[in-house]
């Protein structure tokens, strides 16, 4: 009876040992599992930013900017389509395969004359650009696995030169108080020397008056 109890008391340990050693292996193989998971997710967050952000452009009004596609030519099963803001409006659509190649120019038609697309390439390039044209396009290649590439375009207006304008009857040698208004803007820098200066800029360009 106690060989037998013992039996059974030895058999009942090493079942919990097994059990034991079961839940640490399902417990890994979780912790794997949503590791998994978690780097998915990861990726698929980091690629949803690609879309979003893509490449940024800058252009000064009435320049032109190009979209570039990145491919040397297009392969007959490729279908381009480029379109514009929120609303996905259509700008323009390449069929390789049918030879057929559109633009449009919206509803509003501030893209009327202004689009050229590359058959070879693809490409699109809006010539002279107005801060109109400012805004997020999308280029969506149709092929067997579809890919897409976003571009942010800014367009800055040309900036004037600024004009310095002073107080002539209160700016004199002898005059401790002198009025100095810059057109434009409001800043107007002193620098060595007794100069002042007046600067207008933005991210790509500049215009000054000393």
């Amino acid at each position: 009876v106690k060989l037998y109890r013992g039996r059974i008391h030895t058999h009942h340990i090493n079942t919990s040992a097994v059990c034991l050693a079961g839940s640490f292996i399902r417990s890994d193989t979780e912790q794997l599992k949503e590791m998994f998971h978690m780097f998915v997710l990861f990726c698929l967050f980091c690629w949803s930013l690609i879309g979003v952000f893509g490449e940024s452009l800058s252009v000064m009004e009435g320049n032109s900017v190009t979209l570039n596609t990145d491919d040397t030519e297009i392969r007959e099963d490729e279908d381009i389509r480029w379109t514009f803001g929120d609303e996905n409006s259509l700008l323009a659509k390449i069929k390789k395969k049918k030879q057929i190649t559109s633009t449009y120019y919206g509803t509003d038609e501030r893209f009327r004359d202004r689009l050229k697309l590359d058959n070879q390439t693809g490409s699109l390039t809006i010539t002279n650009t107005t801060t109109e044209h400012t805004g997020v396009y999308q280029l969506l290649i149709i092929r067997a696995e579809n890919s897409s590439k976003t571009f942010s375009v800014s367009v800055y207006a040309r900036l004037p030169v600024p004009v310095i304008i002073s107080n002539s009857s209160q700016c004199s040698s002898s005059s401790s108080n002198c009025s100095l208004v810059c057109s434009s803007v409001v800043n107007v820098e002193y620098q060595d020397k007794n100069t002042y200066s007046c600067v207008l800029n933005n991210p790509i360009s500049n215009q000054t008056t000393h």
